[in-house]
């Protein structure tokens, strides 16, 4: 089963226990086969609300045997610094700083670390030393908050 269609079955889960399926990662094969969950919510994420998701996705993938081999699961929180997958969470995140790695360069560029300063469903906005680059979320490998401390 491809990670899009993992997403498809065990977001719906997720949300009903109300939290946000921040993202998810899969490696199999082999014996040190994992799928990873990274859950949110506006209050944060303790340890109870990674073991409730747990037990829940848990009976699920017991049911639908979605996974060739065996794996361990694991739910956690996205940390501060999260990834960022949807244009939700570009949205949300406005005015913090991200590093972001394009698949290929545009402009000559692959990699900007800077202020979020706009976000839709199709682009973002990434100020690099005073100077704006439009970014398609299409095109973006990978992109992480700057945590500040």
């Amino acid at each position: 089963m491809s990670r899009d269609e993992l997403i498809k079955l065990l977001e719906p889960v997720v949300e009903n226990l109300g939290y946000e399926l921040a993202d998810l990662q899969v490696k199999t094969g082999g014996p040190d086969g994992v799928l990873r969950l990274f859950i949110d919510k506006a209050e944060g994420i303790g340890i109870e609300d990674c073991e409730s998701v747990s037990r829940q996705v848990s009976a699920i993938l017991d049911v639908e045997d979605p996974i060739q081999g065996n794996y361990a699961l694991e739910v956690s929180s996205p940390g501060l610094d999260r990834t960022l997958t949807k244009p939700a969470h570009f949205r949300r995140f406005m005015g913090q700083d991200v590093r972001v790695k394009l698949r290929f360069p545009l402009a000559g560029r692959r990699n900007y670390r800077g202020a979020l300063k706009a976000a839709d469903d199709e682009k973002i906005e990434v100020e690099v030393d005073g100077e704006s680059h439009s970014l398609p979320i299409a095109t973006i490998e990978s992109a992480r908050l700057i945590p500040t401390l």
